[in-house]
């Protein structure tokens, strides 16, 4: 009898770990000089992997049962803005209900990630589109649903892993990221899902070397305000002071985060005869896009910093320039934890931050811009850049 528990036990146990253990790519060996520090089952991409790969790819598990997802995006290089064409992309996940199943005849070396595994290489314009089913968590367990994905730069020696996706609605992931912080290895791997007829869709951009390890190229040498891009946008509670949410503490990202939104930081040096031509122009833009794009100013001077005179100032600020739609709004400083404006890492000494962002996620940066011509064309080609392109999602006659 005790035998037969011992058996019942192994079983039980060997079973949970194809589930969860095996296809977890975090490095087994800390402290690695190895690009990403080493990956756990990473190099079980080349296995099977065909010598021509396409932009595009079409997993197993699209014509299985299931929701059907696309999960398209750009890759950059470690600017966060330079494309970057010929990078193959390795993924992997669970089925409909949440294993790793194999197929009959399947290589053994890599059943453990499973039949639902492809590869897509990005095209000259960085870009990458992925046909697949939505995966299911692992049952009986607390990690959310997800992807895996690797990457292969073609000038780096060594692939390495990204964050893997991760999906908001997720009713498994808020409790999770509670415990478990996120890496954000090439950015934020969270996707916001959304809708087009009996398909998800979510984009997913990645940045080359973005908190990899051991990573060789180095960024160039730029002065440092604000997350990276393909970072999140991170929650705050500015006041506002003037502009739709008026004598509200309304974080931007959690009411309004699905839309385009740009966010005007200005520290302890402000120019006044700027930030009016700013902020015109972002009213303008603002107006011209309508409800697809948010606008806020947050001035986050703390000298002589008094709650009652900054209210007073904004609002004049607003009637003067015929602020409809721009939400001017301001914080006592950028290292505020009360307001968490200290999460957005805002440098007070530069003239001004735009951080730029759609569906959360940092989608574009600049430091000291001044209000030229030139620069409100860089910001507008900005937006009508990153506002998302919706592709053919017929089926496709070949991958």
């Amino acid at each position: 009898m005790k035998k037969v528990t011992i058996c019942k036990t192994f079983f039980i146990a060997l079973l949970f770990s194809s589930c969860n253990g095996q296809n977890n790519p975090k490095p087994q060996i800390k402290n690695s000089n190895t690009v990403g520090g080493g990956c756990d089952g990473c190099e079980l991409m080349y296995i099977e992997m065909a010598k021509e790969i396409s932009s595009v790819s079409t997993s197993p598990g699209w014509s299985e049962k299931g929701q059907k997802l696309i999960v398209t995006g750009t890759v950059f290089q470690l600017d966060g803005k330079t494309v970057a064409p010929n990078v193959i992309i390795y993924y992997w996940q669970t089925d409909n209900d949440g294993y790793y199943s194999p197929t009959p005849g399947m290589d053994e070396t890599i059943k453990r990630h499973g039949h639902i595994r492809g590869w897509v290489k990005t095209d000259a314009k960085g870009k990458y589109t992925i046909r697949t089913i939505r995966p299911a968590p692992y049952p009986n367990d607390v990690l959310p649903a997800h992807i895996h994905l690797s990457v292969k730069e073609p000038d780096v020696k060594k692939e390495y892993y990204t964050d893997e996706i991760n999906f908001d609605d997720d009713k498994l992931l808020l409790a999770y990221r509670k415990k478990h912080l996120p890496e954000n290895r090439g950015g934020s791997g969270i996707v916001r899902v959304l809708l087009k007829d009996s398909l998800q869709i979510a984009e997913h951009d990645i940045v080359l070397g973005l908190n990899i390890p051991n990573y060789p190229k180095k960024a160039p040498a730029l002065l440092h305000s604000g997350l990276n891009i393909g970072e999140d946008q991170p929650s705050f509670m500015p006041f506002h002071a003037f502009g739709p949410d008026k004598g509200t503490q309304t974080c931007p990202v959690c009411k309004y985060g699905r839309y385009h939104g740009i966010i005007y930081f200005a520290g302890n040096n402000p120019d006044w005869t700027a930030i009016k031509k700013w902020l015109l122009f972002l009213e303008k833009e603002s107006e011209k896009r309508r409800q697809y794009l948010k606008v806020y100013f947050v001035y986050g001077n703390h000298k002589n910093y008094s709650k009652n005179q900054r209210q007073l100032q904004l609002e004049n600020l607003g009637k003067l320039l015929h602020i409809k739609n721009t939400a001017l709004t301001f914080v006592p400083s950028f290292t505020d934890q009360v307001t968490e404006a200290d999460l957005n890492k805002i440098n007070p000494k530069v003239k001004n931050t735009f951080i730029v962002y759609k569906q959360r996620s940092i989608v574009d940066k600049y430091i000291n811009l001044e209000p030229t011509d030139e620069n409100f064309k860089m910001i507008s080609g900005s937006l009508n850049k990153t506002q998302g392109e919706y592709f053919d999602l017929r089926e496709p006659e070949h991958d």
